[in-house]
């Protein structure tokens, strides 16, 4: 009990204190800021967005209730939030919605509630390294500058996470274009147009490469929707920052205004890029040996050398400097 009450001081408590009124603060600024849309307006949102209705159009698809309220608050609260970080230039708002649009996020919302989520991160980790750094260190300079660090830290994760999105979509891009082209090619030989490729192939892709099959029934649906395929071929390949895409639209645009044959400029597209796949393996092969010789000089050559040299070595101190070793 003595042990209990010397741990549990008056400026503990204080400071326990201080730090859950903040919390409790922010967590009912965060509750306001999350009421509940009218009916009318939450039916307006499903129409606009006919994946938060469920399979019979009633309810969200997978998605529990807190977590849809969740939603709503981040699309809420980010706004206000994320002003002090909105880009002033529309070269640097292209910039950003460019990087979510690699990441895969597109929606209207997306660089608001991307700026609040950096926002929340920094206050985040302000009071939770704050919170740590004052109870361990006290209010020292050290304290103060741990603080900032893990602050700094929270307010690049969010650019952390979304880098890992877009490093993630663009390798299952890349790893899985050829066999899309493969596809694509057996049904244009097959009397499918273009667009019934396009299709075929989001259909069959769908638990194979989720990526390309959603980029292609975007395609799919912007073609349905009037617009040009020309436009459409060339935002494929702008919204997913991959050049072999790219160059694949480019190819395919090509094809339709010259009327060349798609099959044939499919075909080769897919060899080309099956050849970089393997030179790129080559490549990363070739620098294995070179990469090894860190943890072989690190880690393995002084255990090495341990081993050979050190009977040796205790056998010339003996001999040379018998008195170290206490012979006579």
């Amino acid at each position: 009990m003595f042990t209990l009450a010397a741990l549990i001081s008056t400026p503990l408590l204080v400071k326990l204190a201080i730090f859950g009124a903040v919390a409790c603060g922010a967590w009912f600024l965060l509750d306001l800021l999350a009421k509940s849309k009218p009916r009318a307006e939450a039916r307006l949102d499903e129409f606009r967005d006919p994946s938060r209705r469920g399979a019979d159009g009633r309810g969200p698809r997978g998605v529990t209730k807190r977590a849809d309220g969740m939603t709503r608050l981040l699309e809420k609260a980010s706004p206000r939030m994320a002003k002090p970080l909105q880009p002033k230039t529309e070269a640097d708002v292209g910039k950003l919605r460019a990087k979510l649009n690699y990441a895969g996020f597109r929606g209207e919302t997306a660089p608001s509630v991307f700026l609040g989520l950096k926002v929340i991160s920094l206050a985040v980790g302000f009071l939770a390294g704050g919170g740590a750094m004052l109870f361990t260190k006290g209010v020292t300079t050290e304290a103060l500058l741990w603080t900032i660090g893990i602050a700094g830290f929270g307010f690049y994760l969010p650019e952390i996470i979304l880098w890992f999105f877009k490093k993630s979509r663009q390798d299952n891009i890349f790893f899985g274009l050829p066999d899309a082209l493969d596809l694509m090619v057996v049904c244009v030989e097959a009397g499918l147009g273009l667009d019934q490729a396009m299709r075929k192939v989001s259909e069959e892709m769908k638990k194979t490469y989720t990526v390309i099959a959603e980029e292609f029934g975007l395609c799919n649906l912007q073609l349905q929707m009037g617009r040009a395929r020309n436009e459409v071929l060339h935002e494929l390949g702008a919204r997913t920052g991959v050049d072999d895409l790219k160059a694949l639209a480019a190819i395919l645009i090509q094809a339709d205004k010259f009327g060349t044959s798609v099959a044939q400029a499919l075909r080769v597209q897919s060899d080309s890029m099956r050849t970089r796949r393997r030179q790129m393996a080559e490549e990363k092969a070739a620098k294995t040996a070179v990469k090894l010789i860190f943890p072989l000089v690190l880690f393995i050559f002084p255990a090495i050398f341990i081993v050979l040299v050190g009977p040796a070595a205790i056998t010339m101190i003996n001999e040379m400097f018998p008195a170290m070793s206490g012979g006579k």
